[in-house]
């Protein structure tokens, strides 16, 4: 099975939208992975917001955060999939759709992520290589990684 993937500036999302991109994250980063923070940083209203569904219900999220506005490039963050939904390739499907919409946007521009290191091999897989040292964000081991165009 396919997602569905919509990409939209935050001020064309409905109220709903933003309730379950939402609802989806903290289940996911604050409730299931045990993690304490702000998650509406303040950079949301800024970022195209991708939304993946599959019969009617949000299976995967992720934001394209502008370049200069977290790093020189562009990035793709709060990469999500949902617990409901895991090991049916949305979480592939989501970065694919990420990266295409990423170039559109910003053609030329190489892409960022902050990549949870448990998933360095899959972000590696597309394309993603690991730059820098390892760091913590909010006690979880991450790694900077870069695409090229």
């Amino acid at each position: 099975m396919s997602a569905s993937f919509l990409w939209l500036p935050f001020d064309r999302l409905s109220p709903r939208q933003v309730h379950d991109v939402l609802q989806l994250r903290q289940r996911v980063f604050i409730v299931e992975q045990r993690c304490a923070y702000l998650d509406a940083d303040g950079l949301d209203p800024q970022c195209w917001q991708g939304l993946g569904t599959a019969n009617g219900a949000l299976v995967a999220t992720a934001r394209i955060v502008p370049p200069g506005l977290a790093y020189e490039e562009p990035a793709i963050g709060r990469v999500v999939s949902s617990p409901d939904h895991r090991r049916a390739g949305f979480g592939r499907q989501l970065i694919e759709e990420a990266i295409r919409e990423t170039r559109r946007l910003y053609p030329g521009q190489g892409i960022r992520i902050g990549a949870q290191r448990y998933l360095e091999r899959f972000y590696g897989s597309l394309g993603f290589v690991a730059v820098g040292e390892p760091y913590d964000e909010d006690g979880i081991p991450h790694v900077h990684m870069l695409r090229a165009w």
